[in-house]
């Protein structure tokens, strides 16, 4: 019961719902309140009480809802492109990783290569796991790296043959280590403006459960 308190309130990406906290906040807000029913921010970053309660890899993850997918494309061609954003999905249309395909990959042009890596708070759907699959297939100019931060539902036989799906496609999925965490609170992490970078404090169990989501994947795989 105590993960469902930690959970941050329904506001859009943590925007305050009073309309008198600032011109600067409204305007964000009322950007964002023009995008489609899953968010897409290119080069921003997410706050931090979400990374904090979504990405912890917990065992149980009660009350977390939702899919959070921070990307780095690497462009390979006559010089080296790298973009970044994150994604997150909302309480319809698609996941975090539909989106990412609808809107990001229409833009790779198939004459160039691509590696593509993701840090996830985690694992895909089935219905996802299977877009994943045929997208590689489809697309033999793109490598996936999937790091996740939870297993979902990897109880679930249909579950564990998506994923071994996505591993013959090419998928390299791994769970993330405590450093990856860290990186994605570096590079994908709100900081507080005016103030210097406050560095990542692991969880008690990250390791932990680091290590039990490692031995299942290993199974499973």
């Amino acid at each position: 019961m105590a993960e469902k308190q930690e959970e941050p309130s329904n506001t859009q990406n943590g925007e305050p719902e009073n309309a008198e906290e600032g011109e600067e906040k409204k305007k964000k807000k009322l950007k964002r309140e023009d995008l489609p029913p899953f968010e897409i921010v290119t080069g921003e970053r997410l706050p931090a009480i979400f990374f904090k309660f979504q990405f912890r890899n917990v065992e149980y993850s009660s009350g977390r809802n939702k899919t959070f997918l921070c990307y780095v494309l690497e462009t390979q061609g006559k010089e080296s492109v790298t973009s970044r954003g994150y994604l997150e999905d909302e309480h319809a249309a698609a996941h975090a990783e539909m989106a990412f395909f609808n809107t990001i990959l229409p833009n790779c042009e198939s004459s160039l290569r691509y590696n593509l890596t993701w840090y996830v708070s985690s694992s895909p759907c089935v219905t996802c796991a299977d877009r994943i699959t045929e997208t590689l297939k489809k697309n033999k100019n793109l490598r996936l790296t999937i790091m996740v931060g939870r297993l979902f539902m990897w109880e679930e036989p249909e579950m564990q043959a998506a994923l071994k799906k996505m591993k013959s496609a090419g998928c390299k999925l791994r769970i993330m280590k405590p450093q990856d965490f860290e990186y994605v609170w570096q590079n994908f992490v709100e900081q507080e403006e005016g103030e210097e970078a406050k560095a990542f404090v692991p969880w008690e169990d990250i390791q932990e459960n680091f290590q039990y989501y490692e031995e299942k994947l290993a199974e499973i795989l």
